[in-house]
């Protein structure tokens, strides 16, 4: 028995035909009723999955010194606006508030913007961060409520839930790939029979595959990095984006499924498991150093902890709290190492073009 979003796609479906897997993938996430994101709280160990900031305050804090110190370079401005896009439970952007305090007016300069389309997160948000906080439903809206003023961006785990596209080689032809209904009425994979347009995004190194060959291209994530890029450009500030994904572009297949911490089918109950792409950080330093800002990195998530000082403030914690040793080392082991989030999760940072390279990327 099909659940109430699977029933409506199967109507869109067979009164449309099938839909681009990027339209599958929006109306899975953010679907209005029966959207994963507007329903619930997926964090932790009760939800689907465990984010870094959820792993240990040490990332949020060196994040705020990234922030804090950005903030001085900038020339320590009376205002800047300080944009979170898919804050969580607003633990990453509570932790950074904590860190920035270090440096004396920068919390104070700060004006919060959150994007974030879900009832549910933000009421959490709103339990962490109390008053002094506005949201947002889109980057663009952050954007133009910051009013020309200097913007620092930080995304954790933002792209990777933003629609993606995915084409395959078919008889030498790149055509998009669709989810329609099989024989027996159940989703399932199809490819368009005509060409698709959006081949000419695709490397040109690329273009020449093997049949079966997939290429993933997320329209949203370069639209949305281009907006904060042009902003920076303009207006001064930097972003820092942290995800999963490669640094080169290449052919594969990485939309998946989560579903309580394991791997799923991701058209097996719609709207009732988190669905991700993996992040090509070379299309989104192109998109972002098309519109004018520096770009720095990408590097990866450990090594760019490593440098901010994640060391130094774990052995301080383990100290502090002996009790406490093993679980900070623990979290440290996973935020940082290779066989953990260290090498998986890369680290983008871009800035206005008069800003010195930010720290982290040496």
């Amino acid at each position: 028995m099909p659940n109430a979003l699977e029933g409506e796609i199967r109507r869109m479906i067979a009164a449309d035909g099938p839909m681009p897997v990027a339209r599958y993938m929006a109306l899975c996430l953010g679907h209005e009723r029966h959207g994963y994101y507007m329903t619930r709280d997926p964090f932790g160990g009760p939800g689907d999955f465990i984010t870094a900031p959820e792993i240990s305050q040490m990332f949020g804090e060196m994040i705020g010194l990234w922030v804090a110190q950005t903030w001085a370079d900038m020339g320590a401005p009376q205002a800047f606006a300080l944009i979170e896009p898919g804050p969580g439970r607003g633990t990453l952007m509570a932790d950074m508030l904590a860190a920035m305090k270090v440096l004396p007016g920068c919390v104070e300069a700060a004006r919060i913007h959150l994007v974030e389309i879900s009832p549910a997160l933000r009421s959490l948000q709103r339990k962490a961060l109390g008053e002094g906080v506005t949201w947002h439903a889109t980057m663009g809206d952050a954007l133009d409520a910051a009013q020309g003023m200097p913007a620092i961006v930080v995304a954790n785990e933002f792209f990777d839930a933003l629609p993606v596209h995915q084409l395959v080689c078919v008889a030498g032809e790149w055509r998009e790939r669709l989810v329609g209904l099989d024989d027996a009425g159940k989703l399932a994979f199809v490819a368009d029979p005509r060409p698709s347009p959006l081949a000419t995004l695709i490397p040109e190194a690329l273009r020449m595959a093997e049949d079966g060959a997939i290429f993933e291209i997320s329209p949203a994530s370069l639209a949305a990095i281009a907006e904060v890029a042009g902003h920076v450009a303009a207006h001064g500030g930097a972003g820092l984006f942290i995800d999963y994904g490669h640094v080169q572009p290449g052919h594969g297949d990485t939309f998946q499924a989560v579903r309580q911490h394991k791997y799923a089918d991701p058209l097996a109950d719609p709207g009732m498991a988190d669905l991700t792409a993996h992040v090509d950080f070379a299309a989104l330093a192109a998109a972002a150093a098309d519109r004018g800002a520096a770009i720095d990195g990408p590097t990866t998530q450990g090594r760019f902890l490593s440098q901010l000082g994640i060391g130094v403030r774990a052995g301080l914690l383990a100290r502090n709290a002996p009790q406490k040793a093993d679980d900070i080392r623990a979290a440290l082991a996973r935020l940082t190492d290779a066989g953990q989030m260290g090498e998986l999760f890369k680290v983008l940072g871009i800035r206005h073009p008069e800003l010195p390279p930010r720290p982290g990327f040496s």
